[in-house]
């Protein structure tokens, strides 16, 4: 997993986020959504893959960015993760731009 960007307005995430790389993406999505103002976006294009681990540090985003004053807003997400989103009705939660 890495992630790249601004770390205040733009974050870029790729490889797999799961179990083995969540406590560097916790922190680094807690230290982008602490850092900026207004809307936080995910670019999530070069994600491979999601574990149920890597969900719930995207939702944990959310919460902390909502308790924040902020948005986070996921872009690009690959259609196979669409589906998870869908499937587990967080699509309805998050708020998901194309």
């Amino acid at each position: 997993m890495h992630i790249t960007g601004d770390h205040e307005e733009i974050v870029v995430v790729g490889g797999r986020l799961d179990v083995r790389s969540a406590a560097d993406a916790r922190l680094a999505l807690h230290r982008a959504v602490d850092a900026g103002q207004g809307d936080l976006v995910l670019d999530l294009r070069g994600l491979d893959a999601w574990d149920a681990t890597g969900l719930g540090v995207i939702m944990g985003a959310h919460r902390r960015a909502g308790r924040c004053g902020r948005r986070l807003v996921l872009r690009d997400v690959p259609p196979r993760m669409q589906r998870v989103l869908v499937a587990t009705r967080l699509h309805r939660i998050l708020t998901i731009a194309s």
